[in-house]
C-alpha cells in the first residue's frame, strides 16, 4: 500500500454545507428566495472586495484576507504581522485567521472524543455558529463593526451601504427585494462615517436590518466556500490525484509530519481532501510578539484565547488555547521573498521557525528579558504568554535535526494552492 493510501482510509470525505435560510424575517409577504449557490458567490466576492464597507471607506474584508497570501495575509511586519483598521493607528492583537477553507469548521461545540471544544470561528472560537448554524457566516459579521477592523458603527450601516452599492442589483437578484422596503435616514451615508452613531430606524425596519446582515454575511461565507477561495489545488492535492510527484525532500517532510514531528495529532489528515486541522483549540506556548501594539501599549497584556472574556468558553481552564488553524495555503505569499508572520499574534517569523519552535520549544532554556529577538530558537526561547493548560504532549522536545526541519517546511509548502503542473 502506498504511503496516498495509507491514511485516505482513515477518513471519510468532507462535505462543504452552505446554509441558506434565514430565520426571523419580519415581512413574510415575499417568500425567501431560491438562490443559486453560483450566485451568491458571486455576490459574496463583491461584498468581500467593498471597501466602502468600513467606516473611512479604505478597507474590505480582502483587505486582510487577501488571494496572495492564502486569503490569511501577512499585516504591517513593522506592527507584528497584524493590521491596521480603517481608522489610522488602530490595531487588532491578533494576526487573520484564514478566511479560505474556514466555512467547514463545523458549530462549535464540546467533543467527548477530542476531550475539548471544537468548531466554530476566528481564533477564539466566538463565532460559534450557534444562531446561523454557520460559523464562517456568523464571522462575517465581526470585522464590518470591529473598531480596530472595519468600524462601522451600526449594522445598518452594512445594509445601507450594500443597499446602494454597485451590485445592489446582483443583491436582490440573489435575494429579493425586500432590502428596499427599509426606510433609511437620508444622512445615513454620513452617519455611517460617525464612530458611535447609530441610524434611526423604526422597530420594523431595524428588524429587518437583522435579515439583510446575515444574508450578507451568508453570501460572504458562500464565496469562501466557492473555488475561487477554498480550491484544493495545491501540489499535495495533486499528488493525491497521482498527477505529481513529491521530491524526496518533500516526501521525507510528510513522513515525519506524520510520524516524529507529530504534527498531524492537530493538523488531521482526514477525508478525501484532509484540511490539516483538528479544528480544535490549543495552547502551543506560543510567546508574546514585542511587536504587537497590544503588547507595545500594555506589556502585561495577556491574550487568553477561547478562555478569554471574549472567547467562545471563557474560564481558567481554557484560557490560552486558540484554534487550530487549516495548513492549507500556510506558506502561500505573493513572492518566495515575501515576509509572512505566524502564529495568532505574529509573534514567529517564518515556516522554519515556527516548526523549529514546534521541535524546540522545552529543549532551549528560557530566554532573559533583555534577550534580543535573534536568541530566539537559537539559544533560549521567551516564556510562554500564558502558562497554563500547555501542550507539552504533542511538541515541545522532538528531538528532530536541522535537516528534518527543513523537510517538514517543504512538504507545507506543497500545501499552496495555485500549483502549476
Amino acid at each position: 500500500m502506498n504511503d496516498r493510501m495509507s491514511w485516505m482510509l482513515g477518513g471519510g470525505a468532507l462535505v462543504v454545507a452552505i446554509l441558506l435560510a434565514c430565520s426571523d424575517d419580519p415581512s413574510p409577504t415575499e417568500p425567501e428566495p431560491d438562490v443559486t449557490t453560483a450566485t451568491l458567490a458571486e455576490l459574496g466576492q463583491k461584498i468581500f472586495e467593498d471597501e466602502d464597507l468600513s467606516i473611512r471607506k479604505n478597507q474590505s474584508c480582502a483587505s486582510c484576507h487577501a488571494a496572495e497570501w492564502g486569503f490569511k495575509g501577512s499585516g504591517d511586519l513593522q506592527q507584528g504581522g497584524v493590521f491596521q483598521g480603517s481608522i489610522p493607528g488602530r490595531f487588532g492583537a491578533r494576526a487573520p485567521i484564514s478566511a479560505a477553507y474556514a466555512t467547514l469548521a463545523p458549530v462549535f461545540h464540546f467533543s467527548a472524543e477530542a476531550s475539548g471544544y471544537v468548531g466554530g470561528n476566528f481564533w477564539d472560537g466566538r463565532a460559534t455558529g450557534g444562531t446561523l448554524g454557520d460559523p464562517a457566516a456568523e464571522q462575517a459579521k465581526g470585522p464590518f463593526l470591529n473598531p480596530v477592523e472595519q468600524g462601522l458603527p451600526d449594522a445598518a450601516c452594512v445594509v445601507y451601504r450594500v443597499s446602494v452599492a454597485s451590485y445592489a442589483a446582483l443583491y436582490r437578484g440573489a435575494w429579493g427585494t425586500e432590502i428596499t422596503r427599509i426606510t433609511f435616514p437620508a444622512d445615513a451615508d454620513a452617519r455611517c462615517g460617525v464612530e458611535g452613531a447609530t441610524l434611526s430606524l423604526s422597530p420594523e425596519d431595524r428588524a429587518r436590518v437583522q435579515v439583510e446582515y446575515d444574508r450578507i454575511a451568508r453570501s460572504v461565507s458562500a464565496f469562501e466556500a466557492s473555488p475561487l477561495v477554498s480550491a484544493f489545488t495545491s501540489k499535495f492535492d495533486a499528488w493525491l490525484k497521482g498527477e505529481a510527484q513529491f521530491t524526496q525532500q518533500e516526501h521525507m517532510g510528510f513522513m515525519l509530519f506524520q510520524g516524529r514531528g507529530r504534527c498531524d495529532v492537530c493538523h488531521k489528515l482526514l477525508g478525501q481532501q484532509p484540511l490539516f486541522t483538528d479544528f480544535g483549540y490549543h495552547n502551543l506556548g506560543t510567546p508574546a510578539n514585542p511587536d504587537n501594539p497590544a503588547y507595545v501599549a500594555d506589556p502585561s497584556f495577556v491574550d487568553l484565547g477561547l478562555g478569554g472574556p471574549g472567547g467562545a468558553a471563557p474560564g481558567a481552564d481554557q484560557g490560552g488555547l486558540v484554534r487550530t488553524p487549516t495548513l492549507r495555503n500556510v506558506d502561500l505569499r505573493p513572492a518566495p521573498t515575501s515576509e509572512k508572520r505566524f502564529m495568532h499574534n505574529g509573534a514567529l517569523r517564518s515556516l522554519k521557525e515556527v516548526v523549529h519552535f514546534y521541535n524546540t520549544r522545552d529543549a532551549l532554556p528560557d530566554c532573559p528579558s533583555n534577550a534580543p529577538r535573534d536568541a530566539w530558537g537559537v539559544s533560549c526561547w521567551p516564556k510562554p504568554m500564558v502558562a497554563a493548560n500547555l501542550n507539552t504532549v504533542d511538541m515541545g522536545d522532538l528531538g528532530l535535526n536541522n535537516f528534518q526541519e527543513d523537510a517538514i517546511v517543504a512538504f507545507l509548502r506543497t500545501l499552496s494552492d495555485g500549483y502549476n503542473r
